[in-house]
């Protein structure tokens, strides 16, 4: 018997191996399949389950090794997956292009990916391809929107709302519903269409299985007989999918009445022996192409493949001749444990790096503790804050998979430190919230005086005020954002009425004043013109009417009122050619003060000078009497002592200034 070792070559060239995979789709399968029974099946049927009795034959040539002992169970598991693969697969042959469509990153996209990713599946592709892509799809965008929603909710409770009235939706949440149910909508379809297309392929195949059964009672030629039971084969391989859970037991009593068939038809050997040949070929050429999988780097791609092969195995070839049945299947078999073992060892793999996106995880939550833990006293720290706490949840997000045993703990450790974090940013806001009510309160009544006294005609009284409200309004926090546009805009509207009234009078006064100016310029240089006659008397009443006119010509701007300083240096100039008293100058100078200040618009400027006036004389009296006082320490000194007549000096320099601050102060009353 031949071994594993020394088994014949598969004849052909390299590049047309495998005949059957050239007409199949590299596509490939989820899970594996295949284990041994009896003698006869064990290499081409496995694990046969027939409807009818079936006799076990025993194997007694066969020794198995230890090493194949101990691995046994091994190989039973990978095949029993095998077997769950292939009936999968007979069901519905999209399960192997599900494995080619990309599953991209769902954790790390926002909301508005996933929903448009999700749009673009059901487009694109096979709607009976992408269920685990779907799924992973909602179940990331539910724990998305369901924290969005927590959030929401702690704010709406924080703002005093009562959880029975609380509800959240959004547009991209009702997108999302719509997206997905039209996807189970195709999908239902799809699977309501499949089931009865399932039942129908079933109902044929078991008459085939019946029409095979019946080869062995007909009297008729072999070369008919042998003709028909080929026909049987080719209407079978095309007889489409059935129900997975008939699948291996279909198949198995299929392959048993083939077994059956092929026994009855050891009276011509020729056409057994022909048929062997060409399922040995084919499955050397299968155990050649499982060969190259085991050094595939691609350990995905190869474990798919294989579930393929293993498929063509089952589905599209016969026995073999007796002596190759267990050697080649154990070869098919030991490699298939290869690529399994080559395919955990890439889990393996990859879940060293789902370790260290788990390390680096934790390390973003503790990160998010951390700015939890110190708690802004203004709004911009806590939107300082708020930033970060997104930066950091981008973060989360783009850090790739974790083990799936830690999956939800993680995930239950970063809810609650970013729910932790909106707590207290909630609890923060909520007593912000009662302060700007407070802000509110203040400037509403702010705005009520401005709109009570926006008319009014006593500017005097009135624009004081209005400037003191402005100035209060700075000095208040911020309102509720929902009413800050709608109270500034009031506020303004009635400041603005109010001082547009103001500046319209003053635009107005100003012509005057301007006027007054160039009329007062005018007459400064008249005035510097004036020659006297050299008559005091006469002299002195041109000067007055002069100062008189000057006082009919009116206010001048704030900003040239130095004018008057400009038209009393004149003046000076004409009274030192007169012979009058310095009292008496600068008395009739003081009257044109006094008409100046007089013309204002209010008198405070009146009481301003009055008290100036009277400080004035206060103070000279002061140095008067220190002067007087130290005259006591002359007292024994003679009259004619230098310093004696100095303070006496002095003394009467300052009574003549008291007198003029006296007849000033008089005059001021006389107003």
């Amino acid at each position: 018997m031949p071994t594993r070792d020394n088994l014949p070559q598969a004849d052909g060239e390299k590049e047309n191996k495998i005949e059957t995979l050239e007409t199949k789709s590299e596509n490939t399968i989820d899970t594996d399949q295949e284990s041994s029974t009896t003698e006869e099946t064990k290499a081409d049927n496995p694990k046969i389950e027939v409807l009818e009795a079936e006799t076990k034959k025993s194997n007694d040539d066969t020794n198995v090794s230890s090493e194949e002992d101990t691995s046994e169970d091994s190989h039973d598991h990978v095949q029993n997956q095998m077997d769950e693969a292939v009936a999968e697969h007979s069901e519905d042959e999209s399960t192997i292009e599900r494995h080619d469509i990309e599953k991209k990153d769902y954790h790390a996209m926002d909301k508005e990916e996933l929903v448009k990713e999700l749009r673009y599946l059901i487009k694109s592709e096979k709607i009976q391809a992408i269920k685990e892509h779907v799924e992973e799809i909602k179940s990331e965008f539910n724990e998305k929107f369901n924290e969005e929603v927590e959030q929401k909710k702690e704010e709406f409770l924080a703002d005093g709302g009562d959880i029975i009235d609380f509800y959240y939706s959004t547009p991209l949440k009702k997108e999302f519903n719509s997206v997905y149910f039209d996807y189970k909508e195709k999908r239902n379809a799809y699977y309501q269409n499949l089931k009865k297309d399932l039942q129908e392929n079933l109902k044929r195949r078991l008459e085939l299985i019946e029409e095979l059964k019946g080869l062995l009672n007909v009297d008729e030629n072999i070369n008919t007989t042998y003709n028909h039971f080929k026909s049987i084969q080719e209407r079978w391989r095309n007889a489409g999918a059935i129900p997975r859970d008939k699948y291996n037991t279909v198949w198995n009593t299929y392959h048993h009445h083939t077994e059956n068939f092929y026994d009855f038809l050891h009276l011509n050997r020729e056409f057994r022996d022909l048929d062997f040949k060409h399922n040995l070929e084919q499955k050397l050429k299968i155990i050649e192409r499982a060969t190259e999988l085991a050094q595939e780097t691609d350990v995905n791609r190869a474990f798919r493949e294989l579930q393929l092969l293993h498929k063509m195995w089952k589905e599209d070839l016969g026995p073999v001749g007796k002596e190759y049945r267990e050697p080649i299947w154990e070869k098919f078999s030991a490699l298939t444990k290869q690529i399994h073992e080559n395919r955990q060892k890439y889990f393996k793999e990859l879940d060293k790096v789902y370790e260290k996106n788990l390390e680096a995880k934790q390390s973003i939550i503790a990160k998010i503790i951390e700015v939890s833990s110190t708690h802004p006293h203004n709004h911009s720290g806590w939107q300082q804050k708020i930033k970060e706490i997104e930066a950091l949840r981008e973060e989360f997000f783009k850090a790739g998979k974790v083990p799936s045993n830690v999956n939800e703990e993680t995930w239950s450790q970063f809810k609650t430190a970013v729910r932790d974090f909106n707590r207290n940013k909630n609890a923060f806001y909520k007593s912000l919230k009662k302060e700007q009510f407070e802000n509110l309160n203040k400037k509403m009544e702010l705005i009520k005086i401005a709109e009570d006294n926006k008319d009014s005609e006593d500017m005097a009284a009135t624009t004081p005020l209005m400037k003191k409200i402005q100035a209060d309004w700075k000095k208040i926090g911020h309102v509720p954002r929902k009413d800050s546009d709608r109270i500034w805009k009031r506020f303004k509207e009635a400041c603005n009425s109010y001082f547009d009234r103001l500046h319209a009078e003053r635009n107005e006064a100003n012509k005057e004043e301007i006027a007054s100016l160039e009329k007062k310029q005018a007459h400064i240089d008249a005035l510097k013109e004036l020659k006297l006659s050299g008559d005091t008397e006469a002299d002195l009443n041109t000067i007055k009417e002069n100062i008189a006119t000057w006082k009919t010509l009116g206010r001048v701007p704030y900003k040239k009122k130095n004018i008057e300083s400009e038209y009393n240096k004149v003046l000076d100039t004409l009274f030192q050619q007169l012979n009058l008293s310095r009292k008496e100058t600068e008395l009739i100078k003081y009257e044109n003060k006094l008409n100046t200040l007089s013309n204002q618009s209010d008198d405070r400027a009146l009481k301003n000078e009055q008290s100036f006036i009277r400080k004035k004389i206060d103070d000279v009296n002061g140095e008067i009497r220190q002067l007087e006082n130290n005259l006591q320490f002359f007292k024994n000194t003679k009259d004619d002592n230098p310093l004696v007549k100095e303070v006496q000096k002095n003394i009467e320099k300052h009574r003549e200034t008291l007198e003029l601050w006296k007849a000033k102060l008089k005059k001021i009353k006389q107003l």
